[in-house]
């Protein structure tokens, strides 16, 4: 009898080691939303916008009111992120590769592997990755999947009728007669919402991607109300914008779907597009809200840390364009919130990366150094938003194109060596290059020496809105763009 009681008093201290181990992690609800700008409260980036559940995770957490991506397209960004590996690095500039398809990074450890290799039960639902990347029977790296991202409930045909760059079945917005519980994002919510509630296995890392605000803008008609066209407010757009930006502005998003503001301008689909593109933001910001509900109901919130974010910006107007594909800051300001156990309260103004997320979730849940990140972690602002920190963020868009922003300015050199400086404090809307001043040389010196010291080329595979340009020749598609091209869309009634 002695000995059974001297083994179960043994096991049950064993148990509560181990519940003392597990209990030591935190778990990590991981959200991610496509294509979202800084049109959410925390930001301020639209007047009118209303996103009340992210203003309240805002509240409790760290927002980085200057996070930028480091690349404005879905692929390289997510890619960058999930391995803690510049797009310069890694070649990955297209929507194409796969990162387990090319070599040199088939065997990277990326952001839910290590989480999984520390102990971690790993779940993931919606796009994480981009498109199906990491959801393939073969791909480990996820424990447990749920639904795949999409659009769901669609109308019969397009609702804003031709679009030029192709007519894309993408490139559409508005609402029509659906609920909320048709629509993808609705439904990779709900699974997120049952698994919390199944009390999952912890530590947990679960990471939720929503579709929305990513073309096409569809929406049911109670968010649309939220925004009465009547009264809409259009961002801040300078007409004839690009007329000091260089010819090779353009070359980086040379031929794409998205429309040019002159065609929005034309069949006054600008307003439209503002007005769908708010009242997805407010649909998926009720997304988020479910999430934190079901947080709070399973009793885990306490010991969840919750990281929001998304890939890039995107245009709205602005620079003469809709979409991303861009090095301004429209295109790469994007939403980054922590909240939970070690991180304070506030607004932190420094620059940072997404980049930056991977090394510091290994300082908040304690797991095992990873060499060859290259980002660095936020815990010292996670601890102070005041704390000084001293690297800009680095954006780059295809091969060796760059964008190095700063507290204060932002420096852009292309592959062919033009550039552009703007002064974000005085002239946040980037309307003024001043590159070619010489009184601010001194200030591009210092911007320059961040530029990434290797430029990777197109790994094999890369395509889809991949640029090159080699020996005085750039190549879109593999296509030669000629000097005196007339540039995509602009003369979009020419097609």
């Amino acid at each position: 009898m002695k000995s059974l009681r001297f083994f179960g008093l043994w096991l049950s201290l064993c148990c509560a080691v181990c519940l003392g181990q597990t209990s030591d992690k935190p778990n990590v609800l991981f959200i991610a939303i496509d294509d979202l700008n800084d049109w959410v409260g925390p930001l301020q980036g639209h007047p009118q916008v209303k996103t009340p559940n992210m203003d309240r995770l805002a509240e409790r957490g760290v927002t980085f009111t200057n996070a930028h991506c480091q690349s404005p397209l879905c692929n390289p960004s997510r890619t960058s992120l999930l391995t803690g590996k510049r797009p310069s690095t890694t070649g990955i500039y297209g929507l194409a590769p796969w990162l387990r398809n090319v070599p040199e990074l088939k065997t990277s450890v990326t952001l839910p592997q290590h989480f999984a290799n520390n102990g971690y039960r790993t779940y993931s639902t919606g796009k994480i990755f981009h498109g199906g990347y990491g959801r393939r029977k073969t791909d480990t790296e996820f424990h447990e999947l749920g639904p795949a991202a999409g659009v769901g409930a669609k109308p019969e045909k397009k609702l804003v009728g031709f679009t030029p760059g192709g007519n894309h079945g993408l490139m559409d917005w508005g609402t029509f007669p659906h609920k909320d519980e048709e629509k993808g994002d609705y439904k990779v919510a709900s699974w997120a919402v049952d698994k919390l509630a199944s009390k999952p296995v912890e530590p947990f890392f679960l990471s939720v991607g929503f579709f929305l605000p990513h073309v096409p803008c569809y929406a049911t008609q109670k968010w649309f109300d939220w925004y009465p066209i009547e009264s809409l407010e259009l961002p801040p757009i300078l007409l004839n914008d690009r007329q000091d930006t260089p010819r090779f502005s353009w070359y980086i998003h040379w031929d794409l779907p998205e429309p040019r503001l002159s065609w929005m301008l034309d069949v006054d689909q600008l307003k439209p597009l503002v007005q769908a593109y708010l009242a997805s933001i407010s649909f998926i910001d009720a997304q988020v809200g479910r999430l934190l509900d079901a947080l709070e109901a399973s009793g885990k919130a306490d010991n969840t840390l919750i990281v929001l974010w998304s890939d890039h910006g995107y245009h709205l107007g602005e620079k003469e364009i809709s979409g991303k594909n861009t090095l301004w800051d429209r295109s790469t300001n994007v939403p980054l919130i922590f909240a939970g156990p070690g991180v304070s309260q506030g607004k932190c103004h420094s620059p940072a990366e997404l980049l930056d997320i991977y090394p510091t979730l290994i300082d908040l849940c304690g797991l095992s150094p990873l060499s060859g990140l290259e980002g660095h972690s936020l815990t010292p602002q996670l601890g102070n938003v005041d704390h000084p920190r001293k690297w800009p963020a680095i954006t780059t868009h295809n091969h060796d194109n760059h964008g190095v922003r700063s507290k204060d300015w932002r420096y852009i050199r292309y592959a062919d060596g033009t550039e552009e400086l703007y002064d974000m404090a005085k002239d946040p809307n980037e309307w003024h290059n001043l590159a070619d001043d010489p009184a601010y040389d001194n200030i591009k010196k210092e911007h320059a020496r961040w530029l990434p010291k290797t430029s990777a080329p197109p790994a094999p595979g890369s395509k889809h809105r991949i640029l090159v340009y080699h020996n005085g020749i750039a190549t879109w598609q593999e296509r030669e763009i000629l000097p005196n091209a007339p540039i995509p869309g602009i003369e979009w009634k020419k097609e």
